[in-house]
């Protein structure tokens, strides 16, 4: 493993780790270190703090943490001197196409918020892709609209599922 992809897997792992703290972290100890807030300040700081789509994020946690242990496998396929020179490209091809769905799944999230001003999560295996939204309306006019603006990013027919989450 590279110098660069040693430090990207440890700044990650760090930022990963920092993350999920901070999500289990037990609201009253973030405002706890601020004394001159009162009951109701409290109250109404943490009603703002859990408005963000907590299934969401932990969705794309998910997401990233089996990528990166599917490339971490296939590191370890690299660098095993036992292994094979057609299990070695075979390695490269899939690390090569994790980090392609990974672009296309950042590029589908990010023309779903532009198109919708929805928040979303996008994942990609083989033929099918899983789209789950942050929205109360649960729309089947604009599931098809989401759908519709996926598929046309590709040129063969793809399984999408849109779900709604509130």
């Amino acid at each position: 493993m590279n110098k660069q992809n040693l430090w990207f897997v440890t700044l990650f792992s760090l930022i990963l780790v920092l993350s999920i703290y901070y999500i289990t972290m037990p609201n009253d100890l973030l405002l706890s270190n601020n004394s001159d807030y009162n009951k109701e300040e409290k109250d109404d700081l943490v009603s703002a703090v859990i408005d963000e789509s907590e299934i969401i994020s932990a969705l794309r946690i998910t997401k990233e943490e089996e990528r990166m242990s599917l490339e971490a496998g296939y590191q370890e396929v690299i660098t095993n001197t036992e292994s094979t020179s057609e299990q070695k490209n075979e390695a490269l091809e899939s690390i090569k196409s994790l980090k392609e769905n990974a672009s296309l799944e950042d590029s589908l999230e990010a023309k779903i918020k532009k198109n919708f001003k929805l928040d979303c999560c996008v994942q990609i295996k083989s033929s099918a892709i899983t789209t789950t939204c942050s929205s109360s309306d649960h729309n089947n006019n604009l599931a098809n609209n989401i759908m519709r603006s996926i598929q046309e990013e590709f040129d063969t027919n793809k399984y999408i599922t849109i779900k709604f989450e509130s």
